[in-house]
């Protein structure tokens, strides 16, 4: 499903992964390719939960900001590239614009519902541990640990899944990553199901049907 998504986008030294993955998935599943507010999503989750601009949001959180806010196009609430220094002036552009809405749920982890909801042609967020190799796929756009390499539980990270295959055998997945289009192969990379099942910790779908709000944010 790559070509249905844009350039892959960089989210740079922020915790906004989860908000990135959450953002494609929700361009993808709408007619056309428009970039969604990463900013926005990010920062409705985070005043939700009380949590600040520089620690990772919550899925439950981001589901819920994307059910009850909503988000802009990007190009009406563009994305900041450094954490903001303050948090009391981490406020919402003058006009936002309009907000698309969409309901999402978490699903369970289980490879073979990951691959049946790709097979629907539905992409899906992965919340996983990461470990040294994902930071550098091989020039055939895939992630090759070493036989002793282990997930380390403090780097957690989201991605958005686009399709499926196999690697030398191996069922893997295509995933798109948020760290821009110089990491792996145009911001994409495989990753095999040894890689991927003992680091996958999370998945969640957002709805196909559209729920589009006709107002703007409110700030």
């Amino acid at each position: 499903m790559r070509p249905r998504l844009g350039p892959a986008r960089d989210q740079g030294p922020r915790p906004t992964c989860l908000a990135f993955a959450a953002s494609d998935l929700h361009a993808a599943i709408r007619q056309g390719w428009t970039p969604l507010s990463c900013e926005a999503v990010f920062f409705r989750a985070q005043r939700r939960s009380g949590r600040p601009a520089s620690v990772g949001t919550t899925l439950s959180a981001l589901l819920e900001a994307l059910r009850l806010d909503g988000q802009p196009a990007e190009t009406d609430w563009p994305y900041l590239a450094v954490t903001p220094a303050n948090d009391a002036a981490w406020l919402p552009p003058a006009s936002p614009g309009h907000s698309y809405m969409r309901a999402g749920t978490s699903a369970s982890v289980d490879w073979r519902h990951l691959i049946a909801r790709l097979d629907e042609g539905r992409p899906v967020i992965l919340m996983m541990t990461l470990s040294r190799s994902f930071y550098g796929p091989d020039p055939d756009g895939v992630v090759r640990p070493s036989d002793e390499e282990q997930p380390d539980p403090a780097l957690r990270h989201a991605i958005l899944a686009v399709g499926h295959g196999s690697v030398d055998g191996e069922p893997a997945v295509l995933i798109r990553n948020s760290w821009g289009g110089a990491w792996g192969q145009g911001g994409h990379a495989w990753l095999t199901a040894s890689f991927l099942g003992p680091r996958l910790f999370g998945m969640a779908l957002l709805d196909e049907d559209d729920d589009v709000s006709s107002r703007s944010a409110a700030a």
